[in-house]
């Protein structure tokens, strides 16, 4: 499937990096150069939809493809904005296995801007210095797959492992931080789903959230109290137990479904 812009399609999305955008033209190199040429067999004349994953957008057409650039001339057209209203950094306490992997993915597709891998009290997994530099890279992979493949305008960051108490300290310096919470209800400022509704539906165009999702067996009471000292708002996601790896997803679906136009 393409994206829709008018009558045209825009069959394939590529990113290259800021410098090497022009005015009227821009340069591909790297291994989209081999997709282009030898698995895609494109052709000059053909249009892509081109981002340098920082804001940078632009509907073009193939000049010139060799066999380490390929050159595409900037064709003066808007392309539609496909990334979320807000701007969402999820901190994902780091969970088990390769579900990082899945998180990564999904959360991309669903348009989130940053991740923070994030060690927790529960955490079951640790890394060291070198395993966590060589994990984010991984991560970072395939956040730059998942943007292609969802045509996102960006290509959302993957940051370093992150203590605890550094993410609440990051997070209270957000418009909005959240912290969802299976036990949200026992709380003094409960207000249930429609509490999450208004919170998240209440934001505006622009505006900067923060989301603290705990790991396998969630945030421990003492880390609740943390956080709600911090400033971050706890919420429900309704009467079921969601797993780490589904509880973001709920969070950026619900923004997309009550922010997106």
């Amino acid at each position: 499937m393409g994206v829709i812009y008018g009558e045209e399609t825009v069959m394939h999305h590529f990113f290259t990096e800021t410098e090497f955008f022009t005015k009227s033209e821009a340069v591909i190199t790297g291994p989209d150069v081999n997709h282009i040429r030898n698995v895609l067999r494109m052709k000059p004349g053909e249009r892509i939809l081109l981002s340098d994953g920082k804001g940078t957008n632009c509907l073009c057409e193939l000049t010139e493809i060799g066999s380490e650039r390929v050159t595409a001339r900037i064709l003066q057209k808007e392309v539609k904005d496909t990334e979320l209203p807000v701007e969402v950094t999820l901190f994902q306490g780091l969970p088990k296995g390769d579900k990082m992997d899945y998180v990564v993915q999904k959360c991309v597709e669903l348009g989130v801007t940053r991740i923070v891998p994030t060690e927790t009290e529960r955490c079951v997994a640790r890394l060291d210095a070198k395993k966590a530099e060589a994990r984010r890279k991984r991560w970072q992979a395939v956040a730059e797959s998942a943007a292609k493949q969802s045509k996102r305008m960006r290509i959302p960051a993957v940051l370093g492992l992150m203590r605890f108490a550094d993410a609440l300290k990051a997070a209270g310096e957000y418009d909005l931080a959240l912290i969802p919470y299976e036990d949200s209800e026992s709380l003094a400022d409960a207000g249930g789903m429609k509490r999450t509704r208004e919170l998240i539906g209440g934001l505006k165009p622009g505006s900067r959230v923060a989301v603290l999702i705990g790991p396998e067996g969630g945030f421990s009471d003492a880390e609740i109290e943390r956080a709600l000292s911090a400033g971050l708002l706890s919420i429900t996601l309704g009467k079921r137990i969601l797993r780490t790896e589904t509880a973001g997803l709920f969070v950026l679906a619900a923004m997309g479904l009550l922010l997106e136009e």
